[in-house]
């Protein structure tokens, strides 16, 4: 969208950050990052990559919008600006579209409001009010997201049927000694393989009756989906492939539920696409 406005971008794994250094431009203007990224749950180091954008004079934008404040505070690992959806975990009710920026330059903020006042980019009273109700309650419901997904990724990783699993609480995964650092909790979001074609997939999303089919994330209710066919079909079969992003990947979003019912839920799941 912003191409036809002549913004460039340059895409890349934010993992080793000489590979950002190297990939700066001399019209580079903003280093914009997502960790946990979406839906690979890669974890990035926010501190070094917000060294490398200082040194360059420019600020770096993370969106934490699966840590969200409670789990991760970018801003004090030397982040310029913060972007949150709304509409997920914030929100937490699955009832509100929006977003909301956040920043320590006085600067930017100034730039920001004017922008929101001139242009319009605001939400409704009523949304806002939905948002901050669910800000009271977003510190324990984190609590119960990671406490559930913990176990529920443990199960995943020991389940005959299940090829890898990508959640930055596992030992297995490649950035956990990052997440403890940086992350007060791993998340509530959970990617894994399931072994099979894309007909087992499907089989097993439709098989399932407490996880609701659904793109979002972060609300109340568990949600699964199915990253290729879904939240990421715009991008070509070349592109998906070269992420990772395989006809095998779901994605969870770890609800409030009983962990017990969620558990017999997936298994549910798991058998139907055996049977698929």
């Amino acid at each position: 969208m912003l191409a036809q406005f002549g913004v460039e971008a340059t895409f890349l794994d934010m993992s080793d950050p000489a590979r950002v250094r190297a990939a700066m431009r001399p019209s580079t203007r903003l280093v914009w990052m997502e960790t946990p990224s979406n839906p690979m749950l890669k974890v990035f180091d926010v501190a070094a990559i917000a060294e490398v954008a200082r040194s360059h004079g420019i600020p770096l934008a993370v969106d934490s919008t699966f840590a969200t404040p409670v789990l991760q505070q970018p801003l004090a690992l030397g982040a310029t600006l913060v972007v949150h959806s709304t509409t997920k975990y914030l929100n937490g009710h699955s009832d509100v579209v929006g977003g909301a920026v956040m920043t320590s330059d006085d600067a930017l903020a100034d730039k920001l409001h004017f922008l929101q006042k001139s242009v319009g980019g605001v939400p409704s009273p009523f949304d806002c009010y939905l948002v901050l109700r669910g800000l009271k309650t977003l510190g324990v419901r984190m609590r119960r997201h990671v406490e559930s997904a913990r176990g529920i990724a443990e199960w995943l990783a020991r389940h005959p049927r299940v090829g890898r699993v990508r959640y930055p609480g596992l030992v297995s995964h490649e950035g956990h000694a990052l997440a403890e650092r940086q992350m007060s909790g791993p998340g509530g979001m959970i990617s894994f393989e399931l072994s099979g074609s894309l007909a087992q997939a499907s089989a097993f999303l439709r098989a399932l009756r407490i996880f609701a089919c659904a793109e979002s994330l972060g609300g109340v209710e568990s949600l699964a989906e199915h990253p290729a066919i879904m939240t990421h079909a715009s991008m070509s079969a070349e592109v998906r492939r070269s992420l990772g992003i395989g006809d095998g990947l779901l994605r969870l979003s770890i609800g409030l539920e009983d962990p017990g019912d969620l558990l017999a839920d997936l298994e549910r799941g798991f058998a139907a696409a055996g049977r698929a």
